[in-house]
């Protein structure tokens, strides 16, 4: 007598197969759920208690089945969609593109103006907001290396330190202002760029990740060990605060010096300073912005984009790749040196342990996740990499599994990058023989 079975499922049936893929993610995710989330160890004062929470484990587990049918499906779709109508999806996706950008930038910029002036704008929200500015400059540069060029960087955190540690030096030493240490923090960032250029002129894919890899932790030890200089591990403190066309915001000015709020008749308050930076960051990421976005159109721009396709069809082209590749660098670590120089300013105070590997990872991964060689795409990614887990800081417990899990779901959902779409640079119009 044969079996029962469900009418339409055989063994081997793809409704099988997705409850045998689903069943077994939920399993790993049991496995570790239950020592991270099902236990919690509670101090009170005199002795430590064990409590359980089973029932987070459970809503995870199963949170975790249901996800994993749910995505596969969506993916089946997206992927017979695909396979169907690439012609047609790809051009729906980017007049989709198109025309949000042309909204959503101006409204975006508007935004960020106004910002400080909103109602819930306090001291907290606009301290994040200048934080995850310096992230989004920190994209913009290394797609330039990366997302253009196609030279993967594993070491960008190094031009980041040097520019602030080259700010905290020349303003410590020479007593130098921020607005003119800023370019020469972004000079010598663009100068190690270049020394780093030279040595990996013949290197591609993971050799190039290698050496850039070593140059980053080598910045890292020259700044752990050269005490003299870099003060060591202990970093440099009281690096100067930049100022308004010379006026402090300090409440207790130096002899012969007005304070910001005794000139504009203002009582006193310390929001004025983090106001003042947010607005500082927010000018050097749009001048960046501006600045790639004319590069791309120019000549450079577009020997960089033939570089990342195809370097010998580079060379047969007439371009020197020589030439390409550092000024890439030379760039990319330019605009590293001038968020460095912000970084050092804003916090007053730096050491190696700000420089580490996890930077220059979490920079990669907003490049790469936000789309390569997109500019909107690093400021989407930016805000899902940086401000969700600043945002989920009050599930301390939690935070990085937040944090690895809203990267799985990007890979899974948008392989190519949030917004890996992005107008051509050069347009043949209807006149030249070539498609608009």
């Amino acid at each position: 007598m044969a079996e029962a079975t469900l009418p339409g499922v055989r063994e081997d049936s793809p409704l099988v197969a997705l409850l045998k893929d689903a069943g077994i993610a939920a399993a790993i995710a049991f496995l570790l759920a239950l020592p991270l989330m099902g236990f919690q160890t509670l101090d009170s004062g005199t002795t430590v208690e064990l409590q359980y929470r089973f029932h987070w484990v459970a809503i995870a587990t199963v949170g975790v089945f249901f996800g994993r049918i749910v995505f596969t499906l969506l993916y089946r779709r997206a992927g017979a969609a695909r396979s169907k109508a690439p012609g047609i999806v790809g051009q729906g996706m980017a007049r989709v593109g198109e025309g949000l950008g042309r909204f959503l930038v101006p409204a975006f910029i508007l935004f960020a103006l106004i910002l400080p002036f909103l109602p819930f704008a306090d001291r907290r929200e606009i301290d994040l907001a200048t934080y995850v500015l310096i992230y989004v400059m920190l994209g913009w540069g290394l797609n330039i290396v990366v997302g253009l060029a196609g030279l993967l960087d594993l070491g960008y955190v190094a031009f980041y330190a040097i520019g602030a540690y080259s700010y905290a030096l020349l303003a410590k030493t020479f007593g130098f202002s921020f607005w003119l240490c800023l370019p020469l923090a972004g000079i010598l960032a663009a100068f190690l760029g270049i020394l780093l250029g030279f040595p990996v002129l013949r290197l591609r894919g993971d050799y190039l990740a290698i050496v850039t890899l070593g140059f980053g932790e080598i910045i890292r030890v020259i700044l752990v060990n050269w005490q003299p200089v870099t003060g060591g591990p202990n970093g440099i403190s009281g690096v100067p605060r930049p100022t308004f066309f010379g006026l402090p915001f300090t409440n207790d000015p130096a002899e012969g010096e007005t304070a910001f709020h005794e000139f504009f008749n203002l009582d006193f308050a310390s929001l004025h300073r983090f106001i003042f930076l947010y607005y500082v960051i927010l000018a050097l990421v749009l001048v960046t912005n501006a600045v790639t976005l004319r590069l791309r159109k120019m000549p450079i721009g577009r020997a960089w984009e033939a570089l990342r396709e195809d370097e010998i069809a580079c060379r047969s082209l007439g371009i020197n790749p020589t030439n390409t590749k550092l000024t890439a660098f030379a760039i990319g670590a330019m605009f590293g040196g001038f968020a460095g120089s912000f970084f050092a300013t804003r916090q007053g105070f730096i050491s190696p342990e700000s420089f580490t590997f996890i930077e220059s990872a979490v920079i990669l991964a907003i490049v790469v996740l936000g789309g390569m060689g997109s500019q909107a795409g690093v400021v989407v990614a930016t805000l899902f990499l940086v401000l969700l887990p600043e945002l989920a800081r009050e599930f301390a417990q939690f935070r990085m599994l937040i944090f690895g899990a809203a990267m799985v779901l990007i890979m899974v959902w948008r392989p190519q990058g949030l917004l890996a779409h992005r107008a051509p640079t050069v347009s043949l119009g209807p006149g030249s023989g070539g498609a608009r």
